[in-house]
């Protein structure tokens, strides 16, 4: 799905040591759009304080769109990560301690906040993860409508009486903070899976320390920023950026550590497994993904072109649950190829910070390398590529339509993570199940048809644990978001996420 979290395929390299003063003069000389942005942070937050790592070590952290450094993120010691587990615990204690409309508020608070600086915010994102400009405005606002979902969430951890079974008791379950929780989030949604991970933990009533990728870690320093504003006390919502296998490991063997949620690679989430089984460390993954689009003879073809586009080439085609296989209908497999030809010719490839512009970069040399090595894939194996196929410059991948495509090519066993459309002919709706659920991944599937019939039996046979019916945008802060199988457990957003930050105690209670 993502990169590893200590993979060579993050954007970020060593850098020299260097003061706060001598990086920030750099920096503002090279990015004169974020010289005047009062986000833009060199530091992490821990324990409420901006800081540097302990030894004075950074990472440089890259432009993709221009190569250029945008800054460097310190390298933080185990002994700093320590102390901020201990200082948290404490702020946790008290958190917990706290009115659940009271921690409502001051998440209402960063909410306002984070809308109220959204230009500032996007500037960041675009800057550092490549995305257009306006998706990373939508990107935002997707954010902070986790942080108010979450608000009023706090205020609605119900427990249950139970009907005893015995005259003389009472018996009733109520809801706990689980204690304080770790978050490894991704690059390509920098802003977002902080939200959607932190935000439901503080309504909780945990405390929270996040690591950002390390591609994108300005983003989380500007989302704490804003959290210290909003008045969220110190120790409870920390931004660590570092050595990733360091971090990781503190994460699941620390003791104190009492719920990790980590968004990445499938590899990586088995390897979190195993490290935090000796403390039974509550987890929730987000693992890889290979969603299958399918759309069937009596589907709306226009609308299943449009909702391709969306689910395909948001992001650059870098997201979890973007259109991986692309699965038409035999009767309609030519119109559908033209139509959908004749619009991903109108897409713009650029900087995100340019007008008109649809498509980024990809996010490093290594993202360029797979993309390209399935196209190639498909090509040697008798597919036809109708436009796109080669990078253009630096790290820019076009949109790339792949005909006459079938299930055997790489692209259908690999998450691709690019603009790669290759689209597979099928003749009936069984055929098309089986080769939908032909992968060890589960995390969100796509279904264009008119028939009723057609919708319940996909919907019932589909294993997946999201399934976008007619429409190729299914994120929402309202509904439970996550997968099934090898795309891992747990679930983020509706009522449902602030769940895995609580713990239920039962009481049993004689008269």
């Amino acid at each position: 799905m993502n990169s590893p979290i200590n993979s060579p395929k993050n954007s970020s390299t060593k850098s020299p040591k260097k003061s706060l003063k001598n990086r920030e003069e750099s920096t503002l000389k090279l990015l004169p759009k974020l010289a005047g942005n009062p986000l833009f942070k060199l530091q992490c937050y821990i324990s409420g304080k901006w800081c540097d790592g302990e030894g004075g070590e950074t990472d440089a952290v890259i432009n993709p769109a221009t190569s250029e450094v945008i800054g460097y993120s310190p390298k933080i010691s185990e002994t700093q990560l320590s102390q901020a587990m201990i200082f948290s615990q404490q702020a946790q204690t008290s958190w917990q301690a706290q009115t659940a409309k009271h921690r409502s508020a001051l998440l209402q608070k960063w909410y306002e906040l984070i809308v109220a600086n959204q230009e500032s915010l996007a500037q960041i994102i675009t800057t550092e993860q490549g995305k257009p400009l306006a998706e990373a405005i939508a990107e935002v606002n997707y954010a902070a409508s986790y942080v108010q979902w979450y608000a009023e969430q706090a205020k609605r951890v119900y427990g249950e009486v139970i009907p005893a079974h015995q005259a003389q008791l009472q018996l009733t379950v109520v809801k706990q903070a689980v204690g304080v929780c770790a978050a490894i989030t991704p690059w390509n949604f920098p802003a977002a899976m902080i939200a959607r991970k932190a935000a439901p933990a503080l309504a909780a009533g945990c405390a929270i320390i996040v690591k950002p990728a390390p591609a994108t870690p300005f983003t989380a320093f500007a989302l704490a920023s804003l959290a210290e504003q909003a008045g969220i006390p110190a120790g409870l919502f920390n931004v660590v950026t570092g050595d990733a296998v360091m971090i990781g490991e503190q994460f699941c063997q620390n003791p104190i550590i009492k719920k990790l949620s980590f968004t990445g690679s499938t590899a990586v989430g088995q390897q979190l497994i195993r490290q935090s089984a000796s403390n039974v460390t509550k987890l929730s993954l987000e693992l890889g993904g290979n969603a299958p689009f399918i759309v069937m003879d009596d589907a709306i073809i226009e609308d299943a072109v449009d909702g391709l586009i969306q689910s395909k080439f948001r992001n650059s085609g870098q997201t979890c649950v973007c259109a991986n296989r692309i699965y038409v209908h035999r009767a309609i497999y030519a119109e559908f190829c033209q139509q959908f030809t004749n619009k991903v010719a109108k897409l713009n490839l650029g900087n995100g910070f340019d007008n008109d512009v649809h498509l980024g970069p990809l996010i490093n040399q290594a993202a360029v390398e797979k993309v390209q090595q399935h196209v190639d894939d498909a090509i040697a194996n008798g597919a036809t590529l109708v436009c796109g196929g080669k990078a253009t410059k630096g790290l820019f991948y076009p949109a790339t339509i792949i005909t006459n495509a079938s299930h055997g090519m790489r692209f259908a066993r690999e998450e691709t993570f690019g603009p790669v459309a290759a689209i597979i002919a099928f003749d009936d709706i069984e055929q098309v199940i089986n080769y939908a659920n032909d992968t060890p991944f589960g995390l969100a599937a796509y279904v264009y048809s008119q028939n009723v019939s057609h919708i319940h039996r996909f919907g019932a046979e589909l294993a997946y644990g999201m399934v976008g019916i007619n429409t190729g945008l299914i994120s929402t802060e309202v509904a439970p978001f996550g997968g099934i199988k090898a795309s891992g457990y747990g679930r983020e957003g509706g009522k449902e996420g602030i769940e895995e930050y609580l713990v239920q105690k039962y009481l049993c209670q004689g008269r």
